[in-house]
């Protein structure tokens, strides 16, 4: 059921995404170099590697870092405006409709996060495929403290359901998670 909600809501969610961006991608182009979108390495599903999508808010040659750990001054102008309205997430659509991310699950991780991976494996939360949000966004929880992260990732783990999931997006529309 979870696939079948993922591509009912993801479908049209990109087609009306698709406008805003390519308005997004070119103000990005405009205003600093490199390409508008980018793929970076992420944990999903069974510990296994995929491309996750995103536009690029950060300036060209910013170390493949966790956001808690690079300094505000490795934000565009425009990624800013992008990341305080979640659009830069929004590429993350067509993970959602590959397969290989659900809108709702665990934030995937980069790589070189150790201690939330171990955290997550040693919990069983790499059954799930990571999310565009999740319940640990929603209640004001990131990456930056592994342990609680993983655990919150955890509790939806045996908690999850299509009823969990329609209020974790809504609360995502109404202003948290993404992050």
């Amino acid at each position: 059921m979870k696939r079948v909600l993922d591509l009912a809501l993801a479908l049209p969610l990109a087609l009306l995404a698709g406008p805003v961006v390519l308005a997004a991608a070119a103000w990005i182009r405009l205003t600093s170099p490199g390409p508008a979108i980018f793929a970076q390495e992420r944990i999903g599903k069974n510990e296994a590697r995929f491309r996750c999508l995103k536009l690029r808010t950060m300036y060209r040659g910013t170390r493949s870092l966790p956001t808690h750990e690079i300094g505000e001054h490795a934000v565009t102008p425009a990624g800013r405006i992008l990341r305080g309205m979640k659009l830069d997430e929004l590429p993350q659509l067509w993970n959602v409709l590959r397969g290989e991310m659900s809108l709702v699950g665990p934030r995937p991780c980069l790589p070189t996060q150790k201690a939330l991976i171990e955290r997550r494996r040693d919990l069983g939360v790499y059954a799930l495929k990571p999310g565009m949000t999740g319940l640990a966004q929603v209640e004001g929880i990131d990456m930056s403290d592994p342990e609680k992260c993983a655990g919150k990732d955890a509790e939806y783990l045996k908690n999850r359901s299509l009823g969990m999931d329609m209020k974790i997006l809504l609360m995502t529309l109404a202003g948290g998670g993404l992050r």
